[in-house]
C-alpha cells in the first residue's frame, strides 16, 4: 500500500490536462501511480515536470545511454517501481538486450554482459556516484573519451534526477505498474 494514495479518476480538468501531458501520446493505460501522487501537489507537480520531460525527451546523451544510467541508478537505489517502468517501456527500443538490462541490477553489471566502453564507462561511474557521491579521476577521464562537457552536465544531473525519482518512489512504497518488467532477483544484491 502507498503512503500516498494516487489519485483516481475522474480529475479535475487542470490535473487531467497536467496528466495528458506526462504520457506518451496513444497510451491505453491510467497514468503512472508516481505521476498521480505527485499531482495531489499540483505546483511540485509542474516543476518536476520540466527537468524531468527535458531528460527523456530533449536530452543530449544517446536514448540508450540515458537508459543505462537511469536502469544501473534505480537498480543501486533498490528502486524496483522506476526500474520496472524504464525496463519495460524504453529498454527494448534502444537496444538493450535482456541480459544488459539484467546486469544493470547486479553487483558487477560488467560480469555478465557485453557492453560497449561508453556504457562500461558509465556504469562504472554511477557506481561510483551512488557509493561516494564523487567521481574519481579515472571515472572522469572515462566518461570525457567519449562525451563533451555538456553531455557530462546532463549525465550528472540525470544520474541526480534518478536518485531523487527512486527516493520518491522508495519512500513512498509505490507498488509496480501492472505492466511493468519484474525486478531481477540479483538487485538485492547490488545494494
Amino acid at each position: 500500500m502507498p503512503r500516498i494514495e494516487p489519485l483516481v479518476p475522474p480529475y479535475p480538468p487542470e490535473i487531467a490536462e497536467s496528466l495528458r501531458r506526462w504520457m506518451p501520446p496513444d497510451v491505453t493505460h491510467e497514468p503512472l501511480a508516481l505521476f498521480r501522487v505527485l499531482h495531489r501537489n499540483p505546483e511540485l507537480a509542474s516543476r518536476m515536470f520540466r527537468l524531468g520531460a527535458g531528460l527523456l525527451a530533449h536530452g543530449l546523451l544517446p536514448a540508450a545511454d540515458r537508459e543505462v544510467v537511469i536502469a544501473r541508478v534505480t537498480a543501486r537505489a533498490g528502486c524496483a517501481y522506476e526500474w520496472g517502468v524504464h525496463a519495460a517501456v524504453y529498454a527494448e527500443e534502444v537496444g538493450l538486450t535482456p541480459e544488459q538490462l539484467r546486469a544493470t541490477a547486479a553487483p558487477d553489471p560488467t560480469a555478465d554482459a557485453q557492453w560497449p566502453p561508453r556504457h562500461t564507462a558509465l556504469l562504472r561511474a554511477v557506481d561510483e556516484l551512488h557509493d561516494g557521491a564523487q567521481l574519481s579521476a579515472p571515472a572522469w577521464d572515462a566518461l570525457r573519451e567519449h562525451y563533451d562537457e555538456p553531455q557530462l552536465l546532463e549525465l550528472l544531473v540525470l544520474a541526480g534526477w534518478y536518485r531523487t525519482i527512486s527516493y520518491l518512489a522508495n519512500g513512498l512504497r509505490l507498488e509496480g505498474e501492472p505492466w511493468a518488467a519484474p525486478f531481477p532477483q540479483s538487485a538485492g544484491q547490488s545494494r
